[in-house]
């Protein structure tokens, strides 16, 4: 099994983070107003949102928030 810290695993991330990042702002809302509809802290999106951070709960509490299929966000 490759190494978690693979470059296709990293580029992955941060394009989630990307469409996140996109579809929040889409629908004008903050980083705090995410965290506050998901129960997840503001640091953690942030960090979901720098590629950095994508714990599956995480992603799907993400994509119910903005009103989106999970697999849209995974691309």
């Amino acid at each position: 099994m490759p190494p978690a810290d693979d470059q296709w695993i990293r580029d992955a991330r941060r394009a989630i983070g990307d469409r996140v990042r996109v579809r929040r702002m889409h629908l004008d809302m903050t980083q705090e107003r995410l965290a506050e509809a998901t129960g997840i802290d503001r640091s953690t999106i942030q960090r979901i949102e720098y590629g950095e951070e994508s714990k599956t709960s995480h992603l799907l509490m993400i994509a119910k928030a903005l009103r989106m299929h999970v697999r849209d966000l995974l691309g």
